[in-house]
């Protein structure tokens, strides 16, 4: 019965106990109450039995029983931070990034529909017949979006022919400028295609795996019988146990200069004389050198000194380029890693709009030997790189590419979607020019 009162009180103790650092448990020695030599044999063989038990204890090593009293004094410690919560790693948002991906979605409705209704015979597509194109649950989204935007689409029919649905005449003049657009990105696409068939380590990519990113790229749907059979002097397609494969007919050591050399180059870091006097690195990350990256902290991120000294000498670190091959450098030698992080920054600056999703960037593991645990080498670079988890799939994003929730530099393709977005009567800015751009068409 005292062993299990004793257990009772010191579990008791030990998981509820009080702020100090030792919680009194009084023990009454119900058998020193008894004179007779009989409760004092029992109370003898009790003692015993307590100490067997407090030895199993993990508390005792700091247990005081009091044979005169019958009391005894237990030690109840405590995990404590001071009064505060341990840290913990937090990834801090970006709302200007996460608000793009939000503000994306209605104009890619607008610009997938208007192609639906270009790929039909007539420029103009039945309503009954939108749930064939875009599926059913889809089929509402772009019910309200010709209803809402009644300046892009225009909606046809009466009581005995079947309601369909055409641009704008205002709409079709903009969108007649969609050939001059894409004639002004070919050889931008062009160019970009090497460079990713560059950056691989066999300069070859499996065919699907362009198809994966064609959007990403700018390629238009059919780029496989329009764009590649024009360049054969730069590609070949070639069958690789099965698989198709974009082959590199020849290699261009022009085109061997990454996003960040270009930019270092027309600031004129790139061949300045470094001096002898040290340069410290600022508190935003930044570091004027031929190696260094661009960095902008998220709102809310306090490096400390020691961070900031890491980061200093990480952005001084030289690295091989992006363009060599990949397996002549050890995996695990800090300069391949900062390669790594350069790989992935030229991939997402030959993109587009400068993003990709995170399993656009994972599908080329092998060809651009990413890795393994890229989400990992994403986050750790924070100042360079941002995951939104916005949309249906997460994102990544080269944030230096952008001025809040704008785009800065934007090719001939986006500011012909821009035109066409603006019908809809939403602001469009333009970066790129250092103005935003406040006519909107209504």
């Amino acid at each position: 019965m005292l062993k299990q009162r004793i257990e009772g009180i010191l579990r008791i103790g030990y998981c509820r106990g009080s702020e100090s650092v030792c919680a009194l448990q009084l023990i009454d020695g119900w058998a020193q109450r008894r004179t007779s030599l009989f409760f004092q044999n029992v109370r003898k063989v009790h003692v015993v039995n307590l100490n067997k038990f407090l030895k199993c204890s993990p508390l005792h090593k700091t247990s005081i029983y009091d044979r005169r009293t019958g009391s005894m004094w237990v030690p109840v410690k405590h995990k404590s931070s001071g009064g505060r919560r341990p840290k913990k790693k937090i990834y801090h948002r970006v709302h200007e990034l996460d608000r793009v991906m939000d503000l994306q979605k209605k104009p890619s409705l607008i610009l997938q529909l208007k192609s639906i209704i270009q790929s039909q015979k007539h420029q103009s597509l039945l309503l009954r017949d939108l749930e064939k194109q875009v599926g059913f649950v889809q089929k509402w989204s772009f019910m309200a979006v010709i209803e809402k935007y009644p300046s892009i689409f225009c909606v046809d029919g009466g009581n005995r022919t079947p309601p369909s649905v055409r641009l704008t005449d205002k709409a079709q003049k903009i969108a007649s400028e969609e050939a001059d657009a894409r004639k002004l990105m070919e050889p931008i696409l062009v160019k970009n295609l090497r460079k990713l068939l560059m950056l691989s380590v066999d300069c070859c990519v499996p065919l699907e795996k362009i198809e994966f990113i064609e959007s990403e790229l700018g390629l238009p749907n059919d780029f496989k019988k329009s764009l590649i059979p024009k360049y054969p002097e730069f590609f070949t397609v070639k069958d690789v146990n099965g698989k198709a494969y974009l082959h590199l007919e020849n290699w261009d050591s022009s085109l061997a200069v990454t996003a960040r050399e270009e930019r270092l180059a027309c600031e004129g870091v790139m061949h300045s004389s470094v001096g002898p006097r040290k340069v410290r690195i600022s508190k935003d990350g930044n570091y004027q050198g031929p190696y260094a990256f661009r960095m902008d902290f998220p709102a809310g991120f306090r490096p400390n000194m020691s961070y900031l000294e890491e980061l200093e000498k990480w952005q001084k670190m030289e690295f091989p380029s992006p363009y060599l091959n990949a397996r002549r450098f050890e995996a695990k030698d800090p300069k391949a890693r900062k390669r790594v992080v350069a790989v992935l920054h030229e991939l997402l600056s030959l993109s587009m709009e400068k993003r990709m999703t995170s399993a656009q960037l994972d599908a080329f593991h092998s060809e651009y030997l990413l890795p393994s645990r890229l989400l990992l080498c994403l986050i750790k670079r924070q100042g360079m790189f941002y995951i939104t988890n916005r949309g249906a799939r997460s994102t990544v994003f080269l944030k230096e590419a952008y001025g809040g929730s704008n785009l800065i530099d934007k090719c001939p393709l986006l500011l012909f979607y821009d035109k066409i977005v603006s019908l809809s009567g939403r602001r469009v800015m333009n970066l790129h020019g250092g103005m935003p751009s406040s006519q909107a068409v209504s």
